[in-house]
């Protein structure tokens, strides 16, 4: 079972589930503890990153319509609870095209809806824009709500830079352009909520842009 903090922004609340399991990817596999975020209201809420412990999530939404479930991106430490969840609800699941080759590992007999760069999906009266951030897988995605001042981050940037990219489908330089011209530019007071561990702001990341470069991977 994962434990879940709140926190509010506009009239939608953002809350964090986290679960633990196993991230496997290129033969390898490794124990992780992923953030599954609850965006919504005490009405409808919709769930990014349903990851491994479908119980706990749909505990979590509760009595709540779920709009949807949308996936930042393939790797199955993101999208491994997604079909119980879905089967449960009546969701539809969200993913970029480009993850498809991942998912497929997952899921290979279950179709996610397309997620496309600049679809906006509302819920409890916020609009999140989705951001296609390539690098960390192709279709990486992030989820921008500028009335809350909340980036919902995926794992295109942490706490101390870029996601991994030292493996099959990701590309460093990738998600250094993903990170420097759509993220970026945000206001720096920007809260990112991140896909494991704590969250960061904008402004806290922007200046060691440099850095990440220069160290290569």
């Amino acid at each position: 079972m994962g434990h879940t903090s709140g926190t509010t922004g506009h009239t939608a609340r953002f809350e964090r589930l986290v679960t633990s399991g196993i991230f496997s990817l290129d033969g390898q596999d490794f124990e992780v503890d992923n953030n599954v975020w609850l965006v919504g209201d005490d009405d409808e809420v919709l769930v990014v990153d349903a990851a491994h412990d479908a119980e706990a999530i749909i505990s979590a939404v509760g009595g709540r319509r779920l709009v949807a479930i949308v996936s930042t991106h393939g790797h199955n430490d993101h999208v491994n609870a997604a079909g119980v969840v879905a089967d449960a609800t009546g969701a539809p699941i969200l993913l970029h095209p480009d993850d498809r080759m991942l998912w497929d590992v997952v899921h290979p007999d279950r179709t996610p809806e397309p997620l496309a760069d600049g679809q906006v999906i509302s819920v409890a009266g916020l609009d999140l824009t989705v951001l296609h951030t390539p690098g960390h897988s192709p279709g990486a995605v992030c989820l921008h709500a500028p009335d809350a001042g909340i980036l919902l981050s995926g794992d295109t940037l942490f706490r101390g830079g870029p996601g991994a990219t030292g493996r099959s489908f990701s590309s460093f330089p990738t998600i250094l352009d993903s990170i420097r011209e759509r993220l970026l530019g945000l206001d720096p007071a920007t809260r990112v909520l991140t896909g494991h561990g704590d969250e960061t702001t904008i402004g806290a990341e922007s200046g060691d842009y440099e850095a990440w470069v220069a160290r290569g991977h």
